[in-house]
């Protein structure tokens, strides 16, 4: 009996799956995104490098110290992956190269990457996680976004934040290091991290401020801890922020109504009347040319007088009295007299005032006294 007899129901199949066979080595508990260690062994059975690769690049006038000192630590550091590397600091430039010892046809291309990120102010500690291999850098250009020099300042202080809290919060939900230097952002981390850096980056120097690129993020770190919301659409849940771009009030302007008049207004007269009216239209072009000239130095020595006139105002004497020198100002006697009684009002005024304030009582036995004495 076949299976339609028994009873079975048909297996519907894809049509796009129609020819698709099982493949017994592929199965769902393989990460097929995970990236094994290159090893002496797997050089060995691939064969050794056949070509010298070598890379070379520039640092600025101030790294100079710095790259002297930790030199001996990359030296130290790329020689594990058989990497050779040369400081120049004639040239001002730093090179890396393979040899016979290197085993990892991709180190290479991590040693550039090291050297590019010393010479772009990154510190060796964050720059020598790029030798790792799930661990990727990228180096966003931003000096170009922005034409204006100021407002490339604010926006790029913007994405640092006060005391660096802005970065300190984009490196928490990316998990990249960040670093802002000249006209370059620098970020080491992995490739999922490095492209939310770049569109926060990129946004920030187009004037979208990096907290609303926060917000997002941190609702999508929310969101993936609950599983029944893993294969669901996350839009509804996340912020819609709308550009804003408000016009500013203008200032009303009260217009007058012109009377309606039928008639045209009077017709202007064109440059060829006024040329006939002074007499310039039958002119020669040079004497045209000398008028004009005649005209022009006029007005500039007009201007100049002014201008003299303006500066020596400056040297112009103040107005002096008209009393004879050597004789004294002198003061009227009925002023004097006025000024020494307005003085003596003044000085004993306070003290009437504190005589007033202050008077003892009079004792019993004063007016004991006065008894005896009449008697």
């Amino acid at each position: 009996m076949t299976d339609k007899q028994e009873g079975n129901p048909e297996v519907v199949v894809n049509k796009n799956k129609k020819y698709r066979k099982e493949k017994p080595w592929d199965h769902g508990g393989i990460d097929h995104w995970k990236v094994d260690p290159w090893t002496e062994e797997d050089a060995k059975a691939s064969g050794a490098l056949l070509e010298e690769s070598m890379f070379a690049t520039l640092f600025p006038k101030y790294r100079e110290k710095y790259l002297k000192e930790i030199w001996p630590h990359v030296t130290t550091l790329l020689k594990e992956h058989g990497i050779a590397c040369v400081l120049d600091l004639v040239e001002g430039s730093m090179t890396v190269k393979t040899t016979r010892k290197s085993y990892d046809p991709y180190a290479i291309i991590k040693a550039r990457d090291l050297i590019k990120l010393l010479a772009r102010s990154v510190p060796l500690q964050h720059a020598s996680r790029i030798l790792e291999d799930d661990s990727t850098c990228d180096v966003i250009k931003i000096g170009n976004i922005v034409r204006n020099k100021e407002r490339f300042i604010k926006r790029r202080q913007r994405l640092v934040g006060p005391d660096g809290s802005t970065l300190k919060a984009i490196e928490l939900l990316t998990e990249c290091y960040v670093l802002v230097q000249g006209n370059t952002v620098s970020a080491i981390g992995s490739h999922k991290g490095l492209k939310q850096v770049r569109q926060i980056v990129e946004d920030c120097m187009r004037n979208i401020h990096p907290i609303y690129n926060i917000k997002t993020l941190m609702i999508k770190r929310e969101l993936q801890k609950d599983p029944k919301l893993a294969e669901e659409n996350w839009e509804r849940f996340l912020p819609q922020f709308k550009k804003k771009n408000q016009p500013k009030k203008k200032a009303p302007t009260s217009k007058k109504k012109k009377e309606y008049t039928p008639y045209p207004p009077q017709q202007q007269p064109s440059k060829i009347d006024m040329q006939l009216e002074s007499g310039e239209y039958f002119m020669r072009e040079e004497q045209r040319e000398m008028e004009k000239l005649e005209k022009r130095k006029a007005k500039q020595s007009e201007a100049l007088e002014a201008k003299k006139a303006k500066r020596e105002l400056a040297f112009v004497a103040p107005e002096e009295s008209t009393a004879p020198p050597g004789q004294a100002k002198t003061t009227s006697p009925t002023n004097v007299s006025s000024i020494v009684d307005k003085l003596k009002s003044q000085s004993k005024a306070p003290t009437q005032k504190r005589d007033a304030d202050f008077v003892l009582p009079a004792s019993d036995s004063g007016k004991a006294r006065k008894k005896k004495r009449s008697a």
